[in-house]
């Protein structure tokens, strides 16, 4: 029996693609959140290092990467106190969340909760199981057949940040419920605005989130991070989940079986990514120069950007149907993804991407003052 997925969405921009590489400057592709910029050169040199890896690599990972797992944790996170059983590297992150609730085994009748506006993702990932997805940020309003809870914060289209209270009161909904509740933070170095602006937004294993004390503080909550945003390590696929201890094994046993192992070079070039805060701050920087051109340009044009205080990307309103919008930026051969991809038919939002070369952000800043002057 065939599963019922959804189209893959960005097929459906074909067409405005082809329209907006007929501007006789070329396209400006502001539709997809994929680094453009070089590897660091320390992660390249590690994984160079590591290549003779004639043997299966351990599911769990390395040792020395699950150390710096926690060590990263601990040092960038504010998260104390895992152990080496806590952490688990993935092979990216998108796989882990299309298959966590199989993972996990969720089937029919259960219900998986992700944000109302949300990476489409995590609605497959029901679909798989054959769960059933329900859209609510609202935990009061989280279904009593909960099993899975996805957070996103920050969030991707939106950029918003659940702060510590928000936070908690997921968790506590989530435990009364017996669902586990995990948050996707893959963003939360690349803060722009308000305290954000200048520290990390907070772990879903912040002590202040979770509590203190027992061993057993973070029943039933996941942390899930990702490297592509932050290291340009898209093309590695190195990723990690962290968070309660039985759960991970849970987690780790099926993997197993599953045969999803982490390549031993990207393992490798996970250690270096994690243990150098020094290319981070250097990307952060060149994302906020990016950032700061797109979004003066937009704002010059007549757009609305609404929450964006971190993450990649700007959600951007003409108060009009997402998909006029896309027409307009491909009339001026700029490509965006409309925000009927995150939350619906209904939308009235645009997402632009902040991965664009410096070139090509300032080539569609310049587009777009000419619109404003014309």
């Amino acid at each position: 029996m065939s599963l019922a997925l959804p189209d893959f969405p960005w097929d459906s921009l074909a067409p405005h693609a082809a329209r907006a590489r007929e501007h006789p400057d070329g396209l400006c592709d502001l539709s997809v959140g994929s680094p453009v910029d070089p590897t660091p050169a320390l992660v390249r040199e590690a994984l160079q290092a590591a290549t003779d890896a004639h043997g299966y690599p351990a599911t769990t990972g390395t040792p020395a990467l699950r150390d710096a797992i926690i060590d990263w944790y601990a040092r960038r996170r504010g998260v104390r106190g895992l152990g080496p059983d806590s952490v688990l590297p993935t092979i990216g992150s998108k796989e882990l969340v299309a298959w966590l609730p199989l993972l996990l085994g969720l089937g029919p009748g259960d219900v998986v909760v992700h944000p109302r506006v949300a990476y489409p993702t995590y609605a497959v990932g029901a679909a798989l199981a054959r769960a059933t997805a329900v859209a609510a940020d609202d935990p009061a309003t989280w279904p009593a057949e909960t099993r899975l809870v996805w957070l996103n914060s920050p969030g991707n289209p939106t950029g918003a940040v659940l702060d510590v209270d928000a936070l908690r009161a997921a968790v506590a909904r989530a435990r009364d419920l017996g669902a586990v509740i995990v948050n996707d933070e893959c963003y939360a170095e690349l803060g722009w605005e308000g305290s954000w602006a200048t520290s990390p937004a907070p772990s879903i294993l912040d002590p202040r989130i979770v509590g203190h004390g027992p061993a057993r503080e973070a029943e039933g909550v996941l942390s899930v991070y990702s490297l592509s945003k932050q290291s340009n390590l898209a093309g590695y696929r190195a990723a990690f989940l962290a968070g309660d201890e039985q759960l991970v094994r849970s987690i780790l046993q099926v993997r197993k079986h599953a045969g999803l192992l982490p390549p031993a070079p990207v393992q490798a070039a996970m250690i270096a990514a994690l243990g150098d805060d020094a290319h981070v701050a250097e990307q952060k920087e060149r994302y906020r120069t990016r950032r700061d051109a797109l979004a003066d340009a937009v704002r010059t044009v007549g757009l609305r950007i609404d929450h964006s205080e971190a993450g990649l990307y700007l959600w951007c309103t003409r108060d009009e149907p997402a998909l006029d919008t896309v027409r307009w930026f491909a009339d001026r051969g700029i490509l965006v993804a409309p925000g009927t991809f995150y939350e619906g038919e209904q939308s009235r939002h645009v997402r632009l991407a902040l991965t664009a070369s410096d070139e090509r952000i300032a080539a569609a800043a310049a587009r777009l003052a000419s619109s404003s002057n014309a």
